[in-house]
């Protein structure tokens, strides 16, 4: 039977949305350059004690900035583009292969009934996410 990527992805969905997964791709380059920037105008303007201070603000401000960009993991696996979704559908196919199903309902239950796969299918999607799409996971318990 061939098994379908939209299957597969529904899946992941499902698994990603029981977990309350979410992820963030990190903008560090942009909290450094912000933290740089208000370090070097504080040095400016007051000196040494002024490149402190405009140090430890700016790397607030670039912490701030860069921190609450969360999105859902299943959100972020629909709005893929073909080509990722088929590398992710791969991945995931080499773990499930050995299952037998006729849609991605029945799937899903299969899955669902098995802690061990759901684990395999969560740290694969994981280790995608933070490989590929260079992003941090986390989880809302």
């Amino acid at each position: 039977m061939p098994v379908a990527v939209e299957d597969i992805m529904r899946l992941l969905c499902s698994i990603s949305e029981e977990r309350k997964m979410k992820a963030a791709v990190k903008h560090s380059g942009r909290g450094a350059l912000l933290t740089g920037a208000v370090a070097f105008v504080g040095g400016l303007v007051g000196g040494p004690p002024g490149l402190a201070v405009g140090g430890a603000v700016g790397g607030l401000l670039g912490a701030w900035m860069t921190s609450g960009q969360f999105k859902p993991v299943p959100q972020i696996i629909m709005e893929l583009p073909p080509a990722e979704q088929q590398k992710l559908f791969n991945e995931a196919t080499a773990i499930i292969r050995h299952l037998e199903w006729t849609d991605a309902v029945q799937l899903t239950m299969l899955v669902m009934g098995s802690e061990a796969l759901q684990k395999q299918l969560l740290a694969m999607l994981a280790n995608y996410v933070t490989r590929e799409l260079r992003a941090e996971v986390q989880y809302d318990d």
